[in-house]
């Protein structure tokens, strides 16, 4: 018997297990401290009212005999799907219902997806990035190779923005990005999309934050860019859209269209899914449905205001401080560089110990990262609000 020793080759802790060691450590010796986190990207907020009372209902339907149900359908009920497909609709790009894979997360089906490729392709990571991004595809064993974000580019790497020439099989990109809150324009998403093409690759579009893009200039979808049903697939998530961080649900989206070598993506999903899925709870489905709804939209709406008003803050006193940073308007995350040229984890000491505020040291979404600094617009706002406050006497 032998183990997957690639595991061997991850960074000891995840990156988020190491910050929640650090503050224990710290709340355990400073008792007294008032902390908060501006770090971790949990919603705040309850759920939306349209889609607690669908939940109700559904809890209600699973008690009698007649409106119960059991497993759910391999890719999701019709009801969510059909939600999905009008919701993708008002950004004019038509779907077809097979097209659309209801999971329990987005993070759960970007690691997921790799089943369906061959472990020997040449993966393109951008960097800084999401962590799951890398550690599934070093726990597969794949080829890794980097796009390089930074202050030039904005933190939004093209295709002249990669490591070295060579072979790419599949690349990641994700817009509005966590962990910098950039957000692509269209001309650039077609750069990608036109390398995807021209290399015979495909693209893993993570669009779990596309509820706060705000302007009809900036594409929420890939598939808003010609060409992109040719070569991406896109995950979506209810969790930060919606507030589904502990309820669980997204779902993904793979057009028929994408075929390599004679071969249906499309189906190798639907496959991969039936054998080793066994779906989302009719209670959450009806509730994500619920968030798609004219009413469920407008009420959600409401809850992302409330989270840009906090990154608006966030981001108005970065710049009356003269910090430089990205993000903080069509995204939560703020993505900031720094004070005095300052090591990552050094500042999230400097930080914790200085005003009691938590954020997340750029170094652990890669080595693009060192010397930058995300800070999330989840939190309440009053907290947030009295968060800045502290870093600006800090700063000032």
């Amino acid at each position: 018997m032998r183990l997957n020793t690639n595991y061997g080759k991850l960074v000891d802790s995840y990156l988020f297990s190491a910050v929640s060691k650090k503050v224990e450590s710290f709340r355990q010796s400073h008792p007294e401290a008032d902390i908060i986190s501006l770090g971790i990207g949990d919603v705040t907020l309850p759920l939306a009212k349209a889609v607690t009372s669908a939940m109700h209902n559904a809890v209600d339907e699973l008690s009698g005999a007649a409106t119960f149900k059991g497993y759910s359908p391999e890719a999701g009920y019709d009801f969510l799907r059909d939600a999905a497909q009008g919701y993708y609709a008002l950004k004019g790009v038509d779907l077809d219902l097979c097209e659309i894979f209801i999971s329990d997360g987005a993070k759960s089906d970007c690691g997921n997806i790799l089943d369906i490729f061959g472990a020997n392709n040449n993966v393109l990571i951008p960097n800084p990035v999401y962590p799951v991004y890398v550690d599934t595809n070093i726990m597969r064993g794949t080829n890794v190779r980097y796009s390089n974000g930074g202050v030039n580019n904005n933190f939004l790497p093209v295709p002249r923005d990669t490591d070295s020439s060579g072979a790419v099989d599949i690349i990641y990109l994700c817009s509005p990005n966590n962990p910098t809150g950039a957000v692509y324009d269209r001309l650039q998403l077609k750069q990608w999309v036109d390398y995807a093409i021209a290399n015979q690759a495909i693209i893993l579009f993570d669009a779990a934050y596309e509820a706060f893009v705000s302007d009809d200039n900036l594409p929420s979808s890939i598939y808003q860019i010609d060409g992109a049903k040719e070569c991406a697939i896109e995950f979506c998530s209810f969790s930060k859209t919606a507030g589904f961080t502990g309820v669980r649900c997204g779902y993904t989206v793979v057009p028929q269209s994408l075929n390599f070598d004679g071969i249906s993506v499309n189906k190798l999903w639907g496959r991969r899914q039936s054998t080793k899925f066994n779906g989302v709870s009719y209670i959450t489905q009806k509730g994500a449905a619920a968030a798609l709804s004219p009413e469920g939209l407008k009420q959600i709406k409401d809850n992302l205001r409330y989270y840009k008003n906090n990154a608006s803050l966030i981001a108005n006193t970065l710049t009356r401080l003269g910090v430089w940073y990205t993000g903080g308007t069509h995204s939560p995350y703020i993505w900031l560089k720094c004070p005095n040229n300052m090591k990552s984890w050094d500042f999230f000491d400097l930080l914790l110990q200085k005003t009691n505020v938590v954020g997340t040291p750029g170094e652990g979404f890669g080595a693009n990262g060192e010397g930058f600094f995300r800070l999330t617009a989840f939190g309440n706002h009053e907290n947030v609000a009295k968060a800045m406050q502290r870093i600006e006497r800090m700063l000032s």
